[in-house]
């Protein structure tokens, strides 16, 4: 347990400022569930910051948003703000990250017609991010600890970018097929798979590069331990 704590003290004083504590005391099992109307606005812009714990976002919803909640921790109930495209999620008191028997998921369910600017602070845990159905315009990920799943699989509608930069862990990103992708990779990274893509000097290229209607440029910085590029 404490080559597991110092790493992710770390990591998380680097990110945010957050202090580790060893664990805090659980209560009942609780859900909770919101949803955001469509409103007049003709984008989003989600912000989600979640200290510790399961993180899933993808699609599957007519609402705007539906985001659903389970945890044992009464005072980490998600604060959710909403207003004229812009919505936040964050957990509450992140700044006293406890470890422990704690049980914090959230799933954030985003409508896949309106245009979106995705921005994910995820201290330590799992994420599982499957955008490829959304309409992306941008993405920014900082991750602690932990290990990160992003699937960009689906219709590429237009030009966007992904920025990733890690932590301690490991990211698998599954790469649409029928984009052009350029991939770079900076810093601590550990290990970089890439099997099917094209490498030259630091950075990385898919078959469909110069030929694609659209591109999607992915940047990976810092201390990720291994990060998988899967291209079809």
């Amino acid at each position: 347990m404490k080559s597991a704590i110092a790493p992710l003290a770390g990591v998380l004083l680097c990110l945010s400022g957050c202090m580790v504590e060893p664990e805090t005391p659980t209560g009942p099992s609780q859900h909770d569930s919101q949803t955001i109307e469509r409103d007049g606005a003709q984008s989003l812009h989600a912000t989600l910051n979640m200290g510790a714990g399961n993180l899933r976002v993808g699609t599957g919803t007519e609402k705007l948003v539906r985001a659903d909640f389970d945890y044992n921790v009464p005072g980490w109930k998600p604060v959710i703000r909403y207003n004229a495209g812009d919505l936040s999620i964050s957990q509450p008191d992140t700044h006293h990250v406890r470890l422990g028997h704690n049980r914090y998921e959230w799933d954030i369910r985003l409508n896949r017609e309106v245009p979106i600017d995705l921005d994910v602070h995820f201290g330590a845990g799992d994420a599982h991010l499957d955008l490829g159905g959304l309409d992306l315009r941008h993405v920014e990920v900082e991750m602690g600890v932990g290990k990160m799943e992003m699937d960009l699989r689906g219709q590429t509608r237009h030009n966007y970018d992904v920025n990733i930069n890690g932590g301690v862990g490991e990211a698998t990103v599954y790469l649409p097929s029928d984009a052009g992708v350029y991939a770079e990779a900076a810093g601590g990274i550990g290990e970089i798979q890439a099997p099917r893509l094209h490498k030259e000097d630091s950075h990385y290229t898919n078959d469909a590069y110069q030929k694609a209607k659209y591109t999607v440029r992915l940047n990976v910085h810092g201390g990720i331990g291994t990060i998988r590029l899967i291209s079809e």
